[in-house]
């Protein structure tokens, strides 16, 4: 078992918090598949900090071995569908099945030490394209670059993509990303007037 670090060396996001507090809840939750058991959602700030107190504790000998990352196809950028209730891309754009195959290459490009396109998914055969990763966290500094650099990638490269197709949140995420990182350079969408295209 490791020990935790202490809730102030986390970060102040509340996607950080969130983890601490699933982490002191964990035992009184009845555990069953699906959501309640598998899926803990960050952000992209947040998973860069998992991601280095894993890589600090096999660096330091808290961990025995190396740990490898990954997430649930179900996330901000792994899945294509217009039937997944995750899609949440207003547009239409979601049949294009293009955000999965962006996400694999720009993950492997940043450091992901294997990516995987597959089929399937709960919404069933040929209904979706998924998009996954493995991270192998060793302990060197090397890994930590990568998973600074690949997570970065892997979150916002979906949430830009929603902004793109009407979603207003990940429309108003990249935009605050950019605020906070000015090496994050995005190209907005322009929206469309309703009016005027309806009178086409």
């Amino acid at each position: 078992m490791i020990r935790r670090p202490p809730r102030s060396t986390l970060s102040s996001s509340s996607a950080a918090s969130d983890v601490y507090k699933r982490q002191e809840q964990a035992g009184a939750n009845k555990m069953v598949v699906g959501s309640q058991a598998r899926i803990l959602y960050a952000d992209c700030t947040g998973r860069q900090t998992i991601a280095k107190h894993f890589n600090d504790a096999v660096r330091d000998g808290r961990l025995k071995g190396p740990v490898v990352l990954s997430r649930d196809h179900h996330d901000v950028s792994g899945t294509d569908s217009p039937f997944r209730e995750t899609s949440d891309m207003y547009d239409g754009s979601a049949l294009t099945a293009d955000m999965s195959i962006q996400n694999v290459i720009g993950d492997s490009f940043r450091g992901a030490s294997w990516v995987a396109i597959h089929n399937g998914g709960g919404v069933g055969w040929g209904e979706v394209s998924n998009g996954g990763f493995g991270l192998v966290l060793d302990g060197t500094d090397d890994a930590e670059r990568k998973s600074n650099q690949m997570l970065f990638w892997d979150v916002l490269n979906g949430v830009n993509r929603r902004g793109w197709a009407g979603n207003q949140n990940g429309y108003d995420t990249i935009v605050g990303a950019m605020k906070t990182r000015p090496d994050l350079q995005v190209t907005l969408p322009n929206k469309a007037d309703d009016t005027l295209l309806n009178g086409l």
